[in-house]
Parts: structure tokens; sequence; C-alpha cells
């Protein structure tokens, strides 16, 4: 059964010992973050995860347990942080025992095939009624509209909004789901995207150039550049629901029907007061109001998940008109910065998950690692089953064209032996099986707008390695050796005399 909401999720963390309180005071400009930092590094040594599915090791840093905060300084109302930062929580958050079955049951639905006859439409029946069960449904009222405050009421320093870092422009909202709509279509959108308060009903809107709610707003001002969009923002919902928005499914795809299917349980709309945009019912904080189409403000520094800072940009302005919230709210908040933080827990899931969506387009594909270090968009280790000359490279721009993997820097194709999420494993072969000038090639394209070394904003180079073994149709007209291991006779003939030896 799926969490109702957000405190259930607690419930279940701190039943499975994987949540502290924090009773004393402690202010949310710089101290949160510094607390949680130490509590993610302070004693733990570098250490390696094992999960259920086949050769998948984490390399990770022991982020500590979840952190709720139970006076913030200035603020009455409790913060939770740290929610997702590890394997494990996360497959609390998605209710499986490991990260595998959210990948099972996306490969069941894509390999539905086309029924050819009665019988196949007989059995194709229960799949199809559990697709519906999947979207998300109406609600006349939810437990984010217990109070409603409007115009002067508003008052967003009432939550406990944190400033990351000495350098950040001020304090971020940094876990909301925002919901647009197409101005065409009439399709919802819902994005993580981080908001910069500039007072007490007014933020920035960070909506980088290729993301969805970029793209609304420029439609909207083609349309009418003195008009406006409605906006709504929700915080703290179930945690399935609140993973939803940085998910990087198709646009055509709604945020919260996958939501649904994350949670095996649709999930409950509610209409917002001020404008007809809905937004999760069971959310802890909702914030209503508008864009401006001709409106831009200065948004940043902000230190980012790629251990800088983002430098400052101009950015839309969001005007809250109505905030509506639980009696008793949680504000859900997390920290980015250098890596890995909770925010690598969210991509790895990310990438467990959609895998097998990968790998339906390319089935070459046997698996993808990105680690923390990369930060997501500098390093993807693809590990294929080579099949033709020149391979490597068409896996290469494959991924290139592939939604938010068209960002991607680096991109290593090794073989489909090599163990990828061993990364001393990956150095030794792919340096092994490299000729730099012959297996790197480098391209021009679409960077993220957070890459600070890209030669200008949102465009840069990218590059391609191919690490695989060579072959004599690729020109490659030397042997290529054997990689040294002992036999197997061997090996079972000392296994026999091990324990006498006495040598461990």
């Amino acid at each position: 059964m799926a969490y109702r909401h957000l405190r259930e999720f607690i419930v279940r963390l701190e039943k499975e010992g994987e949540l502290k309180r924090v009773r004393a005071e402690v202010d949310p400009v710089l101290e949160i973050t510094e607390i949680v930092q130490r509590v993610g590094r302070g004693k733990n040594r570098r250490a390696s995860q094992e999960v259920a599915q086949p050769r998948v090791t984490v390399p990770r840093v022991d982020l500590g347990p979840a952190l709720l905060f139970e006076k913030p300084k200035g603020s009455g109302i409790p913060l939770l942080i740290n929610a997702f930062g590890s394997v494990r929580r996360m497959c609390l958050a998605f209710e499986v025992n490991d990260l595998s079955e959210i990948h099972g049951r996306i490969q069941g639905f894509l390999k539905m095939e086309t029924p050819q006859g009665l019988f196949d439409k007989i059995k194709m029946l229960p799949k199809l009624a559990e697709l519906g069960s999947f979207f998300p449904k109406s609600a006349k009222t939810g437990g984010c509209q217990e109070v409603v405050r409007k115009g002067k009421d508003v008052n967003l320093f009432d939550f406990p909004i944190l400033k990351c870092w000495p350098q950040d422009g001020g304090r971020f909202i940094t876990f909301p789901l925002v919901f647009t709509k197409n101005p065409e279509t009439g399709r919802r959108n819902v994005g993580m995207y981080r908001m910069q308060i500039y007072d007490e009903r007014t933020t920035g809107m960070h909506w980088q150039t290729q993301k969805h709610g970029a793209e609304h707003f420029r439609r909207a001002r083609e349309k009418n550049p003195e008009g406006r969009i409605p906006v709504s923002v929700a915080i703290g919902t179930d945690p399935a629901t609140a993973l939803a928005g940085m998910l990087p499914i198709p646009p055509d795809l709604d945020e919260m029907m996958f939501a649904g299917f994350l949670r095996r349980e649709p999930v409950e709309m509610v209409t917002c007061q001020t404008n007809e945009l809905e937004v999760p019912a069971n959310a802890e904080l909702v914030l209503e109001g508008y864009v401006n189409l001709n409106e831009m403000r200065t948004e940043g520094p902000f230190g980012d998940h790629t251990g800088f800072y983002s430098l400052e940009g101009e950015y839309p302005v969001f005007h809250v008109e109505c905030m509506t919230h639980r009696k008793e709210p949680i504000y859900l908040t997390t920290v980015v910065g250098p890596p890995p933080q909770e925010d690598f827990y969210m991509g790895y899931a990310v990438e467990r998950i959609f895998l097998p969506v990968m790998k339906m387009q390319y089935p070459e594909i046997v698996d993808v690692s990105m680690p923390a270090e990369g930060i997501f968009h500098n390093l993807m280790i693809v590990a294929i089953r080579k099949s033709y000359p020149g391979h490597a490279r068409k896996i290469m721009n494959a991924i290139w064209s592939l939604g938010q993997a068209m960002f991607t820097k680096v991109i290593v194709v090794v073989d489909h032996d090599v163990d990828i999420h061993n990364y001393s494993e990956v150095v030794w072969k792919a340096l092994c099986a490299l000729d730099p000038e012959r297996d790197v090639q480098f391209s021009l394209g679409p960077m993220d707008t957070l890459d600070h070394a890209a030669r200008m904003q949102d465009f840069g180079s990218k590059m391609g390695i191919d690490a695989t073994r060579k072959w004599r149709s690729e020109g490659f007209t030397r042997p290529w050796p054997d990689e040294i291991r002992m036999d197997e006779g061997t090996k079972k003939l000392v296994e026999n005399l091990w324990k006498t030896l006495a040598l461990e």
C-alpha cells in the first residue's frame, strides 16, 4: 500500500532506524547544511554498498541518516532533509526490496506487444487494467489546503528555507514540484527547479534552457509577450510523487501518472485556490501564483551539485498569490554540493529504473553507470555487446540524442564483460584498450546550463571514448592479447589446500 503522505514515510524511516531527530534549535542559514555534511562525512570511511542486482556495487560515502530538525531557528515548522540519502532509503521510498523490482515492472510493460488474437487480448487485460489504475484522480480537497493564506498573509520566511552555502545569492527552495501547462496543448508538466527567495512573496524560477518549464514560458511569450502564466508549486508529498519531478520521462507522459505507476496507486489531485492547476492533495505546502512573461531578474549564485557555484543569470520571477498548507506542516528540502550528496542516490535510482528503457531502444547496451564524481552529466560508462565495426561510436551518438543524456560530456564505452560498477576495473581495462588518437572522438552540442567549463552557456564539446577491444575489421591488424587469469584446475587444487596453509 502506497504512503498516503510524507508523514507515513517519516514514520517508516524512524521505525527502520533510518532517521534521527534534531531537537536543538539550528539555523537554516548555513548551519543545517554544515550539520548534514558532518553527519554524512564526519567519521565515515569510503565504503561499498552491495545491492541485489547482479554485479552492481555502489561506491559511496555513507551519508548518514535522514534528519528531522524539529526547531529550525526563526520558524516553528520542522524540516526533513537527507530523506533519500542511501540506496536503502530509495528502496523504502518506492516500497521495494531492491530497485531491480521497478526495473522489472517497466520492462514488463515495455514488452507488451500488439495482441494477435482473442487469447492474446484476454491475456493483456490485467496489464491494461493496471495501467488504467495509475492515472491521477481528482479530489475535492486535501490536507494541503487545511490552511489557506492569501495576499499579505503569505510569507515565505515562515518556512525554514535553507541558505546552503556562504556565497549563495539567498535562501533557496531546493525540493519543489513546479506545475505548469503547455500553453498550446494544455498538457501538464512537473519539474524540479530551484527557487531563490527574493522577498516574502517573490522567488526566482530557475527554468534552464532545455527544460520543459522553460519551453512553456517561451511558447506563451511568443503568443503574448505582456501576459503571464499560472504556476503552482507543491512541497513535501509522498516520496514517489516527490521524486517524480526529477525523472527523465518523455514530455508527453504525465509525471503524476508515472508517480502513480511507482506507488501502485493513483495520485490524488486537488484544484488550486487561485488558478486551475491541480496539485497533489497530500502535499505539506503549496504555493500558487504566476510568472510574468516580460519579467526577468538576476538569480544566483548557487552552490550546485557540480561542487562549484553556478553563476548568476537572468531568470523568470514567480509571484506567490496564495499559500496553502497543512495545519502543522513539515518542510522537505535537500542540499546539493560537492559530490556525493543526497541527490547522488536519486540519480542512481534514475539510472537503475530507466535502464530498461535505454536497453529497449538499444538492446546491445548491457549496463550503464554514472559515478558520483561525474555529477550525472559529466561521465557515463556504458557496457555493450559489440557486434560490428564502429559499434561503440554508434552508441555514443545514440546516447547524445536521448533526452537529458544529451548533456553527457564524456561517454566511455567498454565491452560487455567489464564490470562497469567497479571503477578500478573500468580505468584499468579502458586505459589498456585505448589508443587516444584512434579511439577518442569529439563532438559539439547542447551542454547542461550548470557546466561552467563549457565555451559558452548551454553549448560546448563532448568526448566519446571507444574502450572496447579492437577488431581486424576496424583496422587493427595486431593480435589482441588475452587477459591474465589462473586456470580452473589450479584454482580447484589450491582451494582444497587453502585452509591448511593458514595464510590469512
